[in-house]
């Protein structure tokens, strides 16, 4: 066991080191310090080794308001800080006590830590997470199910904030302030059985020491200090996955989704759900993978279409799905010969009919001499067939075939003659005719439509 002055040298030698493996040499931090003590450790040891680093140190501490001796604790702090030459600033942030409280002022420290080093010109916040906080935080997303993700607990930098004790141990940090001879408070919220992380690190810590025969708050944070470096590593691989296979209209490819090894899967199809304001949990990965594997489609949780949310993986794609409540089909569209034109209610694709052959950019149809006159433009119904060289064929086969995504065939124009035999489906099918051709239909989709296939 070292003396307590050995342990002061050591934390400040370990403090100095990881100050400059987080790049701080010549950089500025802003210290949120809260008076307890991995806070006042991470308040005294900065000041110690801030001129070797030439590091600009600036303190912020926030009063909660929940608790009448909070202000007493922010003043010690400044004290503190005053004491070390530290600037100051002391931050209210007034929270009403209820339900969430500690989300609530976590979401609350954080905004105001940014905003306080935004206004400041600092380059980074730190805060006093040691090891401890690290094994806890891995316990306490075990035992509620975690994946690797989870399991990678408490980052040691993230944009604009870094967490330079995140290896040092509570013990090492009160062994510190213990040589430096400084005092620190005791948060009665750390005592409160009410919150998981006190049962953990009153209730399970010590009998996982006592189990062990040896200290396993170390081990722990290596763990997730491991997990986080292999999550970054996959992370990486499945935004990869996620480039390589995205469609452009924002499905996955099927074959490729199926391929993946299970980790990248997991993550890119995450990243869908996610995307789609899908719940993802661990069942609904689940059902999402089976859905893949199948090709059957799943309902999901979340979303606020009436309808629901479905993951459906037909036609090559993997997408998910706003399914909406049957609505009446929209009225058909009416061209009676030459320089018609309009919009079809319900799908929004313009039709004009016209002597010169279409535009680059826009699809066409040649209109032979026997066309069967007015044309009628609507979406599809039960029963509509097509008819080729083969013969004739239902048209949902057809777009099946195209792999059409069953979602975007209600929303398909579909040109009829008088006899109401089918013409075109624009961008999936056309009758063709070796007859003269006198006039051309033109037809052009709505801006925002969805890429299909090749136009026809």
């Amino acid at each position: 066991m070292p003396s307590t002055a050995d342990a002061s040298v050591l934390f400040s030698t370990a403090l100095r080191e990881s100050y400059r493996q987080l790049g701080l040499v010549g950089g500025s931090v802003l210290l949120a310090v809260s008076g307890g003590a991995d806070s006042t450790a991470l308040l005294v040891g900065t000041a110690r080794v801030r001129e070797s680093l030439s590091l600009q140190v600036e303190v912020a501490t926030l009063d909660h308001g929940l608790r009448p001796e909070a202000q007493e604790e922010v003043q010690a702090v400044a004290r503190l800080a005053a004491r070390w030459e530290l600037p100051c600033h002391v931050v209210p942030l007034r929270l009403a006590p209820g339900s969430g409280l500690e989300a609530r002022a976590r979401e609350a420290r954080y905004s105001a830590l940014e905003a306080l080093r935004r206004e400041q010109g600092l380059q980074v916040v730190a805060t006093a997470h040691t090891a401890s906080d690290q094994a806890e935080t891995l316990l306490m997303r075990l035992v509620r199910g975690t994946a690797l993700r989870g399991a990678a607990g408490i980052h040691r930098a993230r944009l604009f904030l870094v967490r330079p004790l995140l290896e040092r141990t509570r013990e090492e940090v009160e062994a510190f302030l213990a040589g430096e001879g400084v005092s620190f408070v005791t948060d009665p919220m750390n005592k409160d059985p009410a919150f998981l992380r006190t049962r953990i690190r009153h209730e399970v810590l010590p009998v996982l020491v006592r189990a062990a025969g040896f200290p396993v708050v170390p081990r722990l944070a290596a763990f997730a200090r491991l997990a986080a470096e292999d999550e970054a590593l996959l992370g990486s691989l499945a935004d990869g996955a996620w480039g390589r296979l995205s469609l452009p209209d924002g499905s996955l490819d099927a074959v490729g989704v199926r391929a993946l090894e299970p980790p990248l899967r997991r993550r890119v199809l995450a990243r869908l759900l996610a995307s789609a304001g899908a719940e993802v949990d661990e069942a609904s990965l689940a059902r999402a993978q089976r859905a893949v594997e199948t090709g059957r489609a799943v309902t999901l949780r979340g979303g606020q279409a009436s309808g629901g949310l479905q993951l459906r993986t037909a036609g090559g794609r993997v997408r998910c799905v706003r399914r909406e409540a049957p609505r009446e089909p929209p009225a058909a569209l009416v061209l009676m010969g030459v320089d018609s034109s309009g919009v079809q209610p319900g799908t929004g694709w313009t039709f004009t009919v016209t002597v010169e052959p279409p535009p680059p950019g826009t699809l066409g149809l040649p209109l032979p001499e026997e066309t069967r006159w007015p044309l009628t433009v609507r979406t599809r119904r039960a029963g509509d067939r097509v008819r080729g060289p083969a013969g004739s064929r239902k048209l949902q086969d057809v777009l099946v075939d195209r792999r059409i995504p069953a979602e975007r065939r209600d929303a398909l124009p579909v040109v009829m003659d008088a006899e109401q035999t089918v013409l075109w489906v624009p961008g999936v099918w056309n009758s063709t005719s070796e007859a003269a051709v006198r006039l051309f239909l033109w037809a052009s989709p709505p801006v925002t439509s969805v890429p299909g296939p090749p136009p026809l």
